[in-house]
């Protein structure tokens, strides 16, 4: 089939959510959450509805259908009432900055409405710049150039190396320099690059390409007819080519049908759709008036909520397997087992199949899951579970056949030849040494083996209490992954 010829299409809004994953320094979130709060960042509660209207510019979220819209057990890892190292901790921040994103093609002017910083379990973290573009004739076309561009923390490529941020007089030449500098700048002491030296970003190597992903909101005038083609391109996010035209990355109508048919959710067409893909979550939409306003606070809300927390769920995930095969070579029987409780809270406290009560949500995250590969990447981690078991109960055998093996060696010598040949000699307060010069060969092994027997009793006895010293500060240390 012939690819149709693209119409470019004005678009009335265009609300734009960059969310960057982190791995935080363990033990730090104390430290991490003073130096948020001293750069005007907040704690976000529920309970807090002067909040409601505060990050958002003109749209509103409210917290009372936040909290109806989830089940009550994700609710206490969404929305918790105090600050909780095992729960999501958000902190955020308005700003209202002012800036111009500056490419090979365009001029977009923006404005950062607010920033959320997310300190998670498993000494993970999100960031999420929140953006609306302020162009009067913004197209479609436009502000997905916007956010191809916008999303790229390191340049990488040539168009990448032309675009830059103009703010307050400044130029930023690469993105991670505006956003780290200036809207998120208390979060770089924090980032955990222990794993890439000298790189900030590169602390997931499994997961993040130096690109944040992107859930947008684009409102279309009403009547706008929304074709395949937009849908498409909204997931793939494609702006414009090296010429400046239009770009959708297919010229194959029945391969954009196909990735449809699997990444798009079209229960509301034809004037709302949904789009989602491994890099960005979409809503597209014609509507106009309190529908349109709905919408909008949806993807602010309910489902950014359901997004972040399908980007936990996967990214801890593969940290997990990552964490697996270090453990595979090193095999540490203090590493086996704080692996094997993590992946055990995990998935007791952490991976829900039902997350909302309401089935348009319940589909979408269904989707959203499927896409990200959620499913399979828990069954790995479950079987890397069954695995550990049986590598430790091995183990453990092994290391209890050992053991009884040498207490009956030591248990059978010293008891019947120190206590009969030695042990005599040994009695009272004061021991008389010149005895020993009158010992045969047999009571001198006699007397080896009940001081070298006494000796390592003490010594695993040592080696005991201080494993389980360890065990427990492993387990009671915050932060710990």
């Amino acid at each position: 089939m012939d690819m149709p010829v693209l119409r470019e299409k004005q678009l009335e809004n265009a609300l734009l959510q960059f969310i960057f994953p982190f791995s935080l320094v363990p033990r730090s979130q104390p430290a991490f959450k003073r130096k948020l709060r001293e750069d005007g960042y907040e704690p976000f509660f529920l309970d807090n509805l002067d909040l409601e209207g505060e990050f958002y510019g003109d749209f509103r979220v409210s917290h009372r259908n936040m909290e109806r819209y989830y089940l009550p057990f994700t609710n206490n890892v969404l929305f918790p009432h105090a600050e909780d190292e095992d729960a999501f901790q958000r902190y955020s921040r308005k700003l209202n900055i002012d800036g111009v994103l500056r490419s090979l093609h365009n001029r977009t002017p923006f404005r950062i409405l607010s920033a959320d910083v997310f300190l998670c379990p498993f000494s993970l973290g999100f960031i999420t710049v929140r953006v609306q573009l302020t162009n009067d004739k913004l197209t479609y076309t436009e502000a997905l150039e916007f956010a191809n561009r916008f999303r790229v923390l390191q340049d990488i490529s040539l168009p990448d190396d032309l675009t830059y941020v103009e703010c307050d007089g400044r130029e930023y030449k690469e993105v991670e320099d505006f956003i780290f500098k200036v809207v998120a700048a208390s979060t770089l002491p924090f980032l955990d690059n222990s794993d890439q030296a000298g790189a900030y970003f590169e602390t997931m190597p499994f997961f993040v390409d130096e690109r944040m992903y992107v859930q947008a909101f684009y409102n279309f005038p009403e009547g706008t007819e929304i074709d395949r083609e937009d849908l498409y391109r909204a997931g793939r996010i494609d702006g414009l080519n090296l010429s400046g035209k239009p770009n959708v990355s297919s010229s194959n109508m029945a391969y954009i049908n196909a990735y449809l048919d699997k990444h798009a959710y079209e229960r509301w067409a034809p004037n709302t759709f949904y789009v989602m893909d491994e890099n960005s979550f979409c809503c597209l939409t014609s509507r106009s008036g309190q529908m349109r306003k709905l919408l909008a606070d949806q993807m602010y809300g309910e489902y950014y909520y359901g997004l972040l927390l399908n980007l936990f769920h996967k990214i801890v995930l593969l940290k997990l397997s990552n964490c697996y095969s270090t453990v595979r070579y090193d095999r540490n029987p203090d590493d086996i087992e704080d692996l094997i409780g993590q992946i055990t809270k995990f998935s007791s406290k952490y991976f829900f199949l039902e997350l909302v009560t309401q089935s348009q949500g319940r589909e979408i995250f269904i989707q959203l899951r499927k896409l990200f590969g959620n499913n399979s990447l828990y069954e790995e981690v479950k079987q890397t579970l069954n695995d550990l078991y049986k590598y430790q109960a091995d183990t453990t055998d092994r290391r209890t056949s050992n053991l009884i093996m040498i207490f009956t060696v030591y248990t059978v010598i010293s008891g019947i030849y120190g206590m009969n040949q030695v042990i005599e000699d040994l009695k009272g307060p004061k021991i008389d040494w010149g005895v020993l010069r009158s010992y045969s060969l047999f009571q001198y092994i006699a007397l080896v083996v009940t001081i070298t027997g006494i000796a390592t009793g003490l010594v695993l006895g040592c080696r005991m209490t201080y494993r389980r010293i360890r065990i427990w500060r492993r387990k009671n240390r915050p932060g710990s992954f």
